[in-house]
């Protein structure tokens, strides 16, 4: 069976060269980066370039980033860290409704501990409108968290303006880079962020490692206490193979960015207008050209269920998401979908389509060929499909 992987927004395969190195790292220079002798000063050497190459994808310096288990950890230790640190200062912090789980539990949990918190809507483009920001910000708040690219329909945030504004407050700005490293160019500095949470395995590189980019002078109060590891944030001995691996995959992003989103941008625009076109009854969700990701397409297809079309698809090869792949098991709609509006039926027939590098143009022939099949069947088992058929022929 023909077998197409399009849910790289879930995660992505390892690159050959990232597993290579990390391969060295698991049987030949195995040493504890904290210990003195030669093995460990081999891989304390190899830590540390792994750490300027990450710094380097994104305009920070090596000294301001700090290895974590991956993304979730990241978004935690900047948001709790902040917290705790600035308690004493305010307890109001800003994020907005469509943030991953990551960042939207963690301030929850917050709220449920005596901080305030606000959910700053978006628009039907699942854009924040940096008006409502400003609007938001209070004398006592202390931390603003915004993500730069939505992982469902691939919306990207007007990071610049909000980190401005920000800092003319002296806000803590917090930003969920997760899906948008190695897909578009990223500058802290120019973007005004004090925290910036970056993932391996979004980007070829190994699960299990993430980073948290921390502006110099911005203090946060770490999750993890122990040996005192990585400037004293994020204690427990360095995950070596993951951190080399990590470090290798932001090198080869940084080289191939621009050609990658160049191939998917087509691919991309390919599979939306070809779905748009051969399949009726299909709104697209999120914005167009530039305020989308590279690799991103989510369409809704009205009267049929996205658990449906996605058990469908997986039945012909196809790899597909109806949102993030974290909630991939919720009966719930998603909730960045309904963020922006949609109504809970239409929302419930959402699909999200997430491009990779190994992608062809052949593949997105076949997705094309066989979706509007794939609906065409699920419609006719639908009553509200024939509800529409029936008043089109009175």
């Amino acid at each position: 069976m023909r077998r197409v992987y399009l849910d790289h927004s879930a995660t992505t395969p390892v690159d050959p060269e990232v597993a290579a190195i990390m391969m060295t790292y698991y049987t030949e220079k195995y040493g504890n980066p904290s210990s003195v002798h030669g093995f460990g000063r081999e891989t304390k050497q190899a830590l540390e370039q792994a750490r300027n190459q990450v710094a380097e994808l994104i305009g920070a310096a090596s000294r301001e980033i700090t290895f974590t288990s991956g993304g979730t950890e990241a978004d935690n230790l900047a948001i709790l860290g902040t917290a705790e640190a600035l308690r004493k200062k305010g307890k109001h912090i800003i994020t907005s409704c469509i943030e991953h789980h990551a960042v939207l539990e963690t301030c929850e949990y917050l709220e449920k501990n005596g901080f305030d918190l606000t959910v700053i809507p978006v628009d039907e483009e699942g854009i924040i409108s940096v008006d409502e920001v400003r609007k938001a910000i209070r004398p006592d708040t202390i931390l603003i968290t915004v993500m730069h690219a939505n992982n469902e329909v691939g919306s990207i945030q007007p990071i610049a303006e909000i980190g401005k504004l920000a800092k003319e407050h002296g806000i803590v700005f917090h930003v969920d880079a997760v899906q948008s490293l190695g897909k578009i160019p990223i500058n802290v500095e120019e973007m005004n962020v004090d925290l910036l949470t970056v993932s391996g395995h979004k980007i070829y590189g190994p699960k299990g490692v993430g980073a948290l980019y921390v502006r110099k002078g911005v203090r946060i109060v770490p999750l993890i206490h122990g040996g005192g590891q990585e400037r004293k944030r994020r204690s427990g001995t360095e995950n070596m193979p993951g951190i080399i691996g990590f470090g290798k995959a932001c090198e080869l992003a940084g080289q191939r960015m621009a050609d990658d989103a160049e191939k998917q941008i087509k691919l991309r625009d390919k599979l939306m207008n070809g779905i748009v076109e051969g399949i009726e009854y299909v709104k697209v969700n999120g914005p167009v050209g530039e305020k989308r990701l590279p690799n991103n397409v989510n369409v809704s297809i009205r009267y049929v269920e996205g658990e449906s079309l996605l058990l469908s698809l997986d039945m012909l090869g196809i790899a597909a998401s109806s949102g993030s792949a974290c909630t991939s098991g919720s009966l719930d709609p998603s909730h960045v979908l309904l963020g922006m509006g949609l109504i809970h039926e239409i929302a419930h027939g959402s699909l999200r389509f997430s491009l990779g590098r190994q992608n062809t143009e052949e593949e997105i022939d076949y997705v094309l060929e066989q979706l509007p099949k794939i609906v065409e069947r699920l419609r006719m088992m639908s009553p509200l499909y024939d509800q529409v058929i029936h008043s089109k022929q009175a």
